[in-house]
């Protein structure tokens, strides 16, 4: 039966953003809350909350009194309760004993309603950020290895893309660029270029949507015509506090911008405590640093790396970002970055990482990002396309993992598509 539920504008204040009523009930099995507004104005106003858009039920009234309806139950004049009737099993169940047990766990999860009631872990479009792949063209261009994800246009895709993430409540986005081949170079001097892709972007996007969080790539490997993170020697080796240096004039550039949080994810030494002095001598205090702390040279990054065409010309990335066989390396590495004034500790890839997003969840009282990588999400699209796993119920389920493993917010390719469907819709 619906209820509705009336309070005095005057006294609770006006309630602002009902447009935003999706994120009530971010879960399929919550009640859907509609806001009414008064359509007359009386003595005094009032907001009508309808706790459920189901149809009120006709009960007959009896036309007794409370003092007579107190009076029957007194004298018992109600029907005998019906027989308690306990329910078999199937034929051949065998007939047993009850175990003598105390506690039964599955007590706690016989319906849906105490399932949600005891729910420890609850994702939100709060949680996700959305990675966007951007390039220069007009025309959004499909990228074959991740299906449903494109090179957007920065002019008018990206905005597009935007706002279709907003509406259903991801209000987060990092942004990666698809450089074009003349700009690149062997120092990546494009990375710092305030009138390059990025800068654009940002300064469009916080035009359009200021009350977006923008997270930024603080790394050489798009700029790069080697195709790695830092300045490559004429040995091969990739030269570490030279491309700390460029480091810190891109996220500066990027902060300039508008950049609401710069994510270096080079996996240099050194470059967390570089770019926070770079930043604040430049006045960008209140910028934050989210590091790559734990950034594994893993295989899943394939697909990425065809999105912006930044494969590495030779070699592998082994030098600088972390072997998938160590664990305990993970906590260096986090006290290095706490100590150099990361405001968030990053951790990729996610899924086959949970381990290690514990690790620093358990060992750092700073907000832990886990980042579910390309590999990750092709296989998913895979698996669904081929009809060997349900797409949508593996996406939400591996979100919830790698919130439940301790992960405070997930930058993740199905970031729309998930708050699609934890705000009920498809």
């Amino acid at each position: 039966m619906a209820s509705t539920m009336s309070y005095s504008l005057g006294s609770i204040g006006v309630v602002r953003g009902i447009e935003d009523q999706r994120y009530i009930g971010l879960r399929p099995l919550a009640a859907q809350v509609c806001f009414h507004a008064v359509s007359s104005v009386k003595a005094q106003r009032s907001m009508h909350i309808k706790a459920s858009n189901e149809q009120e039920t006709k009960v007959k009234s009896s036309g007794l009194s409370i003092e007579e309806c107190e009076a029957a139950a007194v004298a018992g004049k109600f029907p005998d309760p019906p027989p308690f009737v306990r329910l078999s099993g199937p034929k051949g169940t065998p007939v047993i004993t009850p175990q003598e047990l105390t506690k039964r766990p599955r007590r706690n999860r016989k319906s849906p309603s105490l399932r949600a009631a005891f729910q420890e872990t609850i994702l939100s479009p709060a949680n996700f950020v959305y990675p966007l792949f951007i390039h220069e063209g007009e025309e959004d261009t499909p990228i074959g290895a991740m299906p449903g994800c494109f090179r957007l246009g920065w002019r008018h895709g990206l905005l597009d893309e935007v706002y279709k993430a907003r509406d259903v409540g991801v209000k987060s986005f990092v942004l990666f660029p698809k450089v074009p081949d003349a700009l690149k170079s062997a120092t990546g001097d494009e990375a710092y270029n305030d009138n390059g892709l990025i800068p654009r972007s940002i300064r469009l996007l916080k035009d359009k949507y200021p009350d977006i969080v923008i997270y930024t790539d603080v790394a050489l490997d798009p700029y790069s015509s080697d195709g790695h993170d830092g300045i490559v020697r004429e040995d091969g080796v990739i030269m570490n506090d030279e491309t700390v240096h460029q480091l810190c004039k891109q996220a500066v550039s990027q902060a300039r911008a508008g950049a609401d949080v710069v994510s270096p994810s080079d996996m240099m030494d050194g470059r967390v405590g570089a770019i926070r002095a770079a930043l604040d001598a430049e006045g960008f205090h209140d910028v934050n640093i989210m590091s790559y702390t734990a950034k594994y040279a893993s295989a899943f990054y394939g697909p990425f790396r065809e999105a912006l065409d930044s494969n590495p010309r030779f070699g592998d990335k082994k030098t600088y970002q972390m072997n998938p066989a160590n664990y305990r390396e993970a906590l260096i590495e986090t006290e290095a970055d706490e100590a150099e004034g990361a405001d968030i500790l990053l951790v990729k890839p996610a899924l086959p990482y949970l381990d290690v997003v514990r690790l620093l969840r358990d060992n750092s009282a700073l907000p832990i990002a886990a980042y579910q990588v390309s590999g990750e999400y092709s296989m998913i699209k895979a698996g669904g396309v081929l009809k060997m796993i349900d797409e949508e119920k593996v996406m939400m389920e591996s979100l919830l993992c790698i919130k439940r493993a301790g992960a405070d917010i997930i930058l993740t390719y199905f970031a729309r598509q998930a708050a699609g469907v934890l705000c009920g819709m498809r």
